[in-house]
């Protein structure tokens, strides 16, 4: 059980730092700062590992019953010690039918914590996403000073798991935090620094956590409150500031002072305790590899403010905690954030050289940014790209909606899209419903399953890479088409669904989302497929193929030719004159 704690600490800790896995970009938008009204949470899961998505009912439980408490390899790195596998987060028959798997090896509890007598359902993936009474989280890792490992008896909990023990036991966003809160002080906490971002239909809260001691057995912790009609982005760095002692808008674990002084970290006398600085460590990998995506994400928003791009450094004050919105966001505006790949500024992935002669944004990560020489040895190489919002590597993406005008049930809707932002289309899917289509539930990175809805979005992500700026086309127009259908059919579908709920059929509320939501995703994964098959076709061998026309050249442009050297390819039988 505990052999994993003398694994080598700085091999743990290289890994947590240098894995591009876990370091995705969070939202949260005011009810004030919504379209409708709605507090909204968005998230992007950046990393190949489980990308499912899996509905956990809720459930009875009795008397003196514990919840087992699993390891998270979000957190550390997969360890095979606390069982699940590198493509299965966890294997166990306690949460439901979505997370059993007989044919893998089960995972292992850390510890245990008393049980509660009912849980509620939720929407589970790699962090709790939204449960049956409209709370709702986002997640994206930051770099702590320090990174525990964990332990049992000592460190149990990493951010993961706490969104989900907040889900089954919290029916508003405050209650959540308490619950984490009192985790984190009687449980401990390890791995890396956190914020998750807490919301339910009133109101919207950033919650940070770290740990501050590899031996501790508990953990430092903070909540700020988001105004109502502010726009709050997170992107791999922690956001809160000043300590502010008996703020309406601030909670904080009661070590946080002390926790501070004991390591030097902070004096009073220097001012008030600084919670990114002191706490936190910078940026993941390289300079603007989080603070870009903030001044994007507050640029496209709230344009008017005409933020910096270039800052003083990691701590900089130029980019506020919440902007306010120059119009209303929709869950489209919020979605479109998380689509961006810089496009029309300085720093535009769809244009130049690395761009390819086919404008695609995508720029691969090397791990230890690293390069072989001509002897095959590793030789460090310095430079980086730049890291949109839009990335590669994304498991999924949701934007979630907490409605106060609607029961929970029908109020909490979780906008969904598989694989990155940029070629995935959102569905609307229910906590409150009965349950999700199998397709959301079911992958493997390491298997081709036709009815994994991931596989689908992934594949053709992937082949869009070949030729993006004429892929990327077609698949925003069948995304469109199923995007329009999904948000412009939701009003009709609600309406419907309150009805029963208001003549007391409420078990005909959740049947009717359910199904309307499964028979979307059902037609969207045999579309996409088709579109596969579409893509693959038309673009064949580097042409354009149409039933009228096979085989249409479609040669490079001219600057890229240029670039890469075409000119000075054989146009004689002499041998060029060595330059």
């Amino acid at each position: 059980m505990k052999k994993h704690v003398v694994f080598p600490a700085v091999v743990l800790l290289t890994l947590a730092l240098s894995t591009p896995a876990f370091n995705c970009t969070t939202t949260l938008t005011g009810k004030d700062a919504s379209a409708d009204g709605s507090v909204m949470v968005s998230h992007t899961d950046d990393g190949l590992g489980d990308p499912r998505v899996v509905f956990v009912p809720a459930m009875d439980h009795p008397e003196g019953a514990l919840r087992p408490v699993f390891y998270e390899s979000a957190a550390m790195g997969y360890l095979p010690e606390w069982g699940g596998s590198q493509t299965h987060r966890l294997v166990t028959d306690g949460r439901g039918p979505g997370y059993r798997n007989p044919d893998e090896p089960a995972s292992v509890p850390l510890g245990f914590i008393p049980q509660v007598s009912h849980t509620f359902a939720y929407i589970d993936a790699n962090y709790g996403i939204m449960n049956e009474h409209q709370v709702s989280i986002g997640e994206c890792t930051d770099k702590a000073k320090v990174h525990p490992l964990p332990e049992p008896g000592k460190r149990i909990f990493y951010s993961a798991e706490l969104s989900r023990v907040a889900l089954e036991r919290s029916t508003t966003a405050r209650e959540a935090i308490a619950v984490m809160g009192r985790l984190i002080d009687t449980y401990g906490y390890y791995g890396t620094g956190e914020t998750l971002l807490v919301a339910d239909p009133n109101e919207g809260w950033v919650f940070e956590m770290a740990g501050y001691d590899l031996n501790g057995t508990d953990g430092v912790w903070v909540a700020q409150r988001v105004p109502d009609n502010g726009f709050f982005v997170a992107a791999n760095q922690f956001r809160i500031r000043e300590i502010r002692e008996g703020a309406d808008d601030m909670i904080f674990s009661a070590n946080i002072f002390d926790a501070a002084r004991t390591n030097g970290w902070w004096r009073p006398e220097d001012g008030p305790l600084d919670w990114a600085r002191v706490y936190g460590d910078g940026e993941f990998h390289h300079p603007y590899y989080s603070l870009r995506r903030v001044w994007r994400a507050q640029s496209l928003v709230a344009s008017s403010l005409d933020l910096p791009a270039w800052v003083d450094g990691p701590f900089t004050r130029s980019y506020p905690f919440a902007v306010v919105p120059d119009q209303k966001l929709s869950v489209q505006d919020v979605m479109a954030v998380h689509r961006d790949n810089y496009e029309g500024t300085e720093f535009d992935l769809t244009t130049g050289l690395a761009a390819g002669p086919f404008d695609n944004p995508n720029r691969f990560e090397g791990g230890a940014e690293a390069t072989m020489d001509k002897q095959g040895r590793m030789t460090t190489l310095n430079g980086a790209f730049e890291r949109p919002l839009n990335i590669y590597r994304c498991a999924y993406v949701y934007v979630n909606q907490s409605r106060s005008w609607l029961p929970d049930p029908i109020g909490g809707v979780s906008w969904i899209g598989l694989d990155r932002p940029a070629t995935s289309v959102l569905l609307p899917f229910y906590a409150g419903g009965l349950g999700l289509p199998r397709s959301l539930e079911v992958a493997d990175v390491l298997r081709v399953d036709r009815g994994s809805m991931w596989t689908a979005f992934n594949y053709v992500a992937n082949y869009a890479m070949l030729k993006y700026s004429y892929m990327i086309k077609d698949i925003r127009a069948e995304r469109g088409r199923f995007e329009a259908r999904g948000f412009g059919g939701r009003h009709e579908v609600e309406a419907r669904a309150l009805a029963l709920w208001q003549s007391g059929d409420e078990q005909g509320a959740r049947r009717l989302l359910t199904e309307d939501s499964a028979a979307h995703a059902d037609e969207l994964l045999a579309a996409w497929w088709q579109l596969a098959d579409h893509l693959y076709i038309t673009y064949n061998d580097g042409y354009i193929n149409t039933k009228e026309t096979i085989a249409q050249p479609v040669f490079y442009p001219a600057w890229w030719l240029e670039a890469v050297g075409y000119q000075n390819g054989p146009q004689s039988y002499e041998k060029p004159a060595t330059k």
